[in-house]
């Protein structure tokens, strides 16, 4: 299932239509008419004259993309973090960044290693209305070259459960200096409307993770029949299962506490009473001071819900959406308002930032939601706005939604039949791991100076 909500989508009217000839320039050339944070910040902008030379001092496509150009790659015994290079040996990783976290998919299938193509050949959605649903595109996407994204992947329409995938993630990850990928999960048999189960997937992602000194947290989707009851056994089950390898995600609580930290998307879906009884002492299903507790991070979509996740119990509040001004938590110009309320009420504040956003693929109708990336300033922008709230982290929006257009993962430029992709030229296909390394160095920078 792909990320937007349909109670958050904006009803396409003639005058919503006529509205966006003019709106949509602005939108698109413009990360944010309403922020007060410094556009061009730190990074490629601030570098224009130096040209390709300067972005891409590490990114040779073919190394960065294809783990497989290695032929033993899979086989050799894992090196100490130090010793770990891109695949070329070109130069060492930088350091990963723990504080730095994606949001990571692994829905992705094909012929080879699924017997089928999943999510790439993703349906076209209708639109609510159907008067509006008339006038659009109906259908299946037919991969490898007609794909449900507006970009294309340098990996072509890969599998998440091909190892020289999941490796060369790893190194894209850690190109990026981000030091956790937070798996979309569903418990055991359960699956998101257009794919199949991939719990199963989780042991390679754990074993591939940790020879690259990556983490794995878990971003847990709203799967049918989610509540308090149903919750405590999936996070015992997680716990349980994968608590035990030395790349499960720990974050140190404000009681000093080694703590598993799970993201709860669409949170909102059930109501802040029946998270209490979870997430409470007081409740009658309390997780807190077992074996079991963690930190539990709540999305936050509308005004109000701030109010609700205190009640609830949770450990923390993120926003998700790569969309500036689609939602009041994703809007940069409310996160320090949402900081302070964090700060007040001992919660963790992690904005999400993201380097645009486009899933007319899928949602040929939803246009006025594209967020351009103006060759990387949107995510500049982004970035900037984040760190000007002094977070405890940051999670990034994402590494590879690709319905959406959210992806960090290098892309290529392409023609499919008659599909044009969009691509990241003029910059190279390694841009945005190379703007996230920049932005995740200067936020340790920050932490630390804050520390002495």
């Amino acid at each position: 299932m792909a990320r937007f909500r349909r109670k958050y989508c904006v009803t396409v009217t003639a005058l919503a239509l006529l509205i966006f000839v003019i709106t949509v320039i602005l939108k698109t050339l413009t990360p944010d008419a309403n922020s007060s944070v410094d556009a061009f910040g730190f990074g490629v902008f601030a570098h224009q004259g130096q040209g390709e030379n300067h972005i891409q001092e590490n990114s040779d496509v073919e190394i960065l993309t294809r783990a497989a150009v290695a032929p033993n790659a899979m086989t050799q015994k894992a090196p100490e973090e130090k010793e770990l290079s891109i695949v070329s040996g070109a130069r060492d990783f930088p350091p990963p960044n723990y504080n730095i976290h994606a949001f990571y998919y692994t829905w992705y299938g094909n012929p080879q290693f699924d017997g089928r193509y999943i999510h790439w050949n993703h349906p076209l959605l209708p639109h609510w209305d159907p008067k509006v649903a008339e006038g659009y595109p109906k259908g299946r996407h037919q991969p490898p070259d007609d794909i449900g994204a507006n970009f294309y992947p340098a990996l072509g329409a890969y599998s998440s459960r091909d190892p020289s995938v999941v490796e060369a993630h790893m190194q894209q990850l850690r190109t990026a200096a981000i030091g956790v990928l937070a798996v979309s999960w569903y418990p055991p048999g359960m699956k998101d409307d257009n794919g199949e189960s991939t719990d199963d997937i989780v042991p390679l992602i754990l074993e591939v993770a940790d020879k690259y000194k990556v983490k794995v947290a878990f971003h847990i989707e709203p799967y049918k029949g989610r509540d308090d009851t149903s919750m405590l056994e999936n996070i015992k089950y997680i716990v349980e299962k994968y608590g035990g390898h030395p790349a499960f995600f720990r974050y140190k609580s404000s009681t000093g506490k080694l703590l598993p930290l799970f993201y709860i998307y669409d949170s909102y879906l059930q109501s802040a009473d029946i998270w209490a009884q979870m997430l409470k002492t007081t409740g009658k299903s309390s997780i807190r001071n077992t074996p079991y507790d963690g930190i539990f991070v709540a999305l936050l979509v509308e005004e109000k819900h701030k109010r609700e996740i205190l009640d609830a119990g949770f450990d923390g509040i993120y926003t998700y959406f790569a969309t500036n001004g689609f939602s009041y938590g994703s809007s940069h110009r409310n996160w320090k308002s949402i900081r302070d309320f964090c700060k007040g009420n001992n919660l963790i504040f992690i904005p999400s930032v993201g380097p645009g956003y486009i899933d007319t693929s899928i949602r040929p109708w939803n246009f006025q939601n594209t967020r351009n990336r103006i060759n990387g300033k949107y995510y500049e922008t982004s970035l900037n706005a984040a760190l000007a709230t002094r977070p405890q982290i940051i999670s990034v929006t994402s590494f590879n939604e690709w319905h959406e257009g959210t992806q960090i993962e290098t892309a290529i430029p392409k023609t499919g039949g008659q599909t044009a992709y969009l691509d990241y030229l003029p910059h190279k296909p390694s841009v945005y791991l190379e703007i996230t390394r920049r932005w995740a160095m200067k936020f340790r920078e920050d932490q630390e100076g804050e520390d002495l």
